[in-house]
């Protein structure tokens, strides 16, 4: 029964992992007017999360090793209320910026935290079911993007103020942390899971490849999160109907991100399913900014399935090239912070490209190379070799 429940809560804590990604992205174009955001505020706003995701990643295994994996998770849940309760608050005189700055750091650094300990957690008490427990959790993960994207514009028109809209957000982060705080201080400290035994990573080739692979995906998805919407405004696609065009996308996600990971376990390697979904992303996203606009539906469709299962694989590959749980931990560490902190110049590149141009042309070509990139490297990530 405990067990069912961790899993529930895992679900659930991934279920908020996203939202504040898109949540943002949904009403950029409302919170840059209304609180007068210069280039560089939207920018740093874009790209901040997905930086601290890499900066606070190779935390998560020493916190872990301190307090416990499930502790670090709770901890890490109040932060994330903490941050989209702050963000939308303003600050007297100085208006909203210093503290949406602040807020989204806050979620940040929980985020990276959480993401580097799911897998773990994963790996030390579903061994059983690792197909389907990733799939669970990369589909919750997707699905938080996808009500981010899909409802906070719909607050926006059904409050009239973009800080409500984005305050909304705290609430199901609460619900979680009172759902996980009996578990959290009940577990045991599974020291064993984070403790200093395990391949050295850091001179493995096999986790260079993994997590390089990482990268290429991080850059692509954190881009899609961020500039999606903007994209498909920007190409006369009003608010409302680019946020159910990002949501489909995103639910199309969950189904990719539910299934990929059970079949990748199932493969003998993961060379090709690696190659085509990460042609599938980069073209996806190419199309969305570059291709004829009466394909839209279609290029949308093809960058949802392919970046929820290209998003899904990379994680399940900490737990298909590692023998052991403490392998898996320093792993997660490397490739997440490597991967996160690295890919978050996705999100500038777009920034700068579309600063420098006016338009997002240039950033669809460069995903178009982005996509190449991880495909080399998701055949190399892909063979069957193992973290030693």
């Amino acid at each position: 029964m405990r067990l069912a429940f961790l899993g529930v809560c895992l679900v659930l804590i991934g279920l908020n992992l996203r939202t504040v990604f898109s949540s943002f992205a949904a009403i950029l174009s409302e919170v840059r007017a209304d609180a007068g955001l210069p280039d560089w505020a939207v920018t740093a706003l874009t790209t901040v999360p997905a930086t601290l995701l890499g900066i606070f990643a190779p935390l998560a295994p020493v916190l872990a090793r301190r307090f416990g994996a499930e502790r670090v998770l709770f901890g890490a849940m109040v932060v994330l209320t903490a941050g989209l309760l702050i963000r939308p608050t303003e600050l007297g005189t100085l208006g909203h910026l210093p503290l949406l700055l602040f807020g989204t750091a806050l979620c940040g650094a929980a985020i990276a935290l959480c993401n580097v300990i799911l897998p773990t957690v994963v790996k030390r008490d579903f061994q059983h079911r690792l197909g389907l427990m990733g799939g669970l959790y990369t589909t919750a993960i997707c699905a938080s993007a996808a009500l981010g994207a899909g409802f906070t514009y719909p607050l926006f028109e059904l409050s009239g103020q973009w800080t409500t809209a984005l305050i909304f957000w705290a609430v199901p982060a609460a619900v979680v942390v009172l759902l996980f705080a009996p578990l959290a201080f009940s577990a045991p400290h599974h020291r064993e899971s984070v403790d200093a035994e395990g391949a050295n990573v850091w001179r493995s080739p096999v986790a260079w490849q993994v997590t390089l692979f990482m990268v290429l995906q991080a850059m692509s998805s954190f881009s899609v999160f961020a500039w999606l919407a903007p994209v498909l405004r920007e190409r006369g696609i009003d608010g409302g109907a680019a946020g159910v065009m990002v949501s489909v996308s995103i639910l199309l996600q969950m189904l990719g991100s539910l299934i990929a990971p059970a079949l990748a376990a199932k493969f003998w390697d993961q060379r090709v399913i690696n190659m085509v979904l990460a042609l599938m992303t980069g073209s996806g996203f190419a199309l969305s900014i570059l291709g004829p606009i009466g394909g839209i539906w279609a290029w949308i469709a093809l960058l949802g399935l392919g970046q929820g299962a290209l998003t899904a694989v990379a994680l399940t590959m900490i737990m298909l090239r590692t023998r052991d749980q403490h392998t898996a931990a320093r792993l997660s560490g490397m490739m997440q912070g490597v991967g996160y902190g690295v890919g978050s110049v996705g999100t500038l590149m777009v920034s700068w490209t579309h600063q420098l141009t006016g338009a997002f042309t240039l950033a669809g070509w460069v995903f178009l190379g982005i996509s190449l990139a991880g495909a080399v490297f998701g055949y190399l990530a892909g063979r069957r070799r193992f973290v030693e």
